[in-house]
């Protein structure tokens, strides 16, 4: 067996594939990320040492995307095997984009839940805006029209009576641009995302006018999907996947692996390590150490998604979701 790396513009790679051995060849399963540290993919590379069935059954390659609406697009064209949707695109993608087949498979993490980190929307220390009912003439930036942020934000300022075009303008930047959106005054508020939103320099020039929390309260904020016939065709080796994933998954949410955990995350975002203090612990999201999503929770973010537009009928979540996979793994971990 070899290993292959593949770095391109956009994309880290990761493929082990197998020589000369007997069976089947690994099925090839493509999983996205957009935010370093918080998505479990751009974490799964750094471990690949606990995945026992990594280059056995199934290969992996990890795909950098800026929003989760792309993936979408990725997921009808056979592009993407796992997607990391948010609540939002997951109704976007079923009744928009017609992928009626896909499936939630497990959770990646949930925001609002009490205790935990919530993403925050900050404007400026010095400037005039103090309150929602501020926000109404200015800019505001999200990082794609559409997603869970965004659909938390635009929730925030209908409760104030406020509608996007009509009483305030939204503009698209990448989470890592944030910081300068709001200093050079090219937005008004912005979207701030761990572990962008802990920047000291942010910290120093910015305050938080609301969360996610306080705009929508919990929710099941982002989760692995796939598609019906992918899960069909190749369950033993989502099973496996599934398997590694979770013993990954619960390696960097041991409180023993803190110190090493920080470390990786320094390595992955060039900053110093001693900036990750709060990572996998109650200062960041809530991570189910099952990656077991909370479907209900999911039903009422989905609900919300529809009350502000974005899809035209109820989905009805349970009809959407395939836990067996992940139970399975589950069920393997305990012998």
């Amino acid at each position: 067996m070899r290993s292959l790396k593949l770095v391109a513009a956009g994309v880290w790679a990761l493929g082990l594939f197998a020589m000369g051995t007997a069976g089947a060849e690994p099925v090839k399963i493509r999983l996205s990320w957009i935010v370093p540290v918080s998505n479990w993919a751009s974490m799964i590379e750094q471990k690949k040492d606990l995945a026992t069935h990594l280059g056995k059954s199934y290969t992996l390659d990890i795909i950098r995307f800026a929003g989760t609406p792309p993936m979408i697009t990725a997921l009808a064209n056979n592009e993407l095997e796992v997607a990391n949707l948010t609540y939002p695109t997951l109704p976007l993608a079923i009744q928009n984009a017609g992928l009626d087949d896909l499936r939630v498979i497990s959770d990646e993490f949930q925001d609002g839940n009490p205790g935990f980190y919530s993403n925050e929307y900050m404007v400026a220390k010095d400037g005039p805006i103090k309150s929602v009912d501020d926000l109404k003439g200015k800019v505001l930036a999200t990082n794609v029209t559409g997603s869970a942020v965004d659909v938390a934000m635009r929730a925030m300022l209908r409760k104030h009576k406020l509608e996007d075009k009509r009483d305030y303008t939204v503009i698209e930047a990448p989470f890592p641009t944030m910081l300068a959106m709001l200093t050079q005054k090219k937005a008004d508020l912005i979207s701030a995302v761990l572990p962008f939103s802990l920047n000291p320099d942010l910290r120093k020039s910015a305050t938080t006018l609301f969360t996610t929390g306080d705009a929508v309260g919990v929710t099941q904020f982002s989760m692995w999907v796939a598609r019906k016939d992918f899960i069909d065709k190749h369950r033993a080796a989502m099973v496996d996947f599934m398997e590694d994933s979770l013993r990954i998954v619960r390696w960097y949410l041991d409180p023993a692996n803190h110190k090493e955990v920080m470390e990786i995350c320094a390595k992955i975002t060039k900053q110093p390590a001693d900036r990750f203090d709060w990572v996998f612990t109650k200062q960041d999201n809530y991570r189910d150490p099952d990656m077991l999503p909370d479907l209900k929770t999911l039903q009422a973010n989905v609900d919300t998604v529809k009350d502000l537009g974005f899809i035209s009928d109820r989905l009805d979540v349970a009809k959407h979701a395939d836990l067996s996979l992940v139970q399975e793994a589950a069920k393997r971990l305990k012998h």
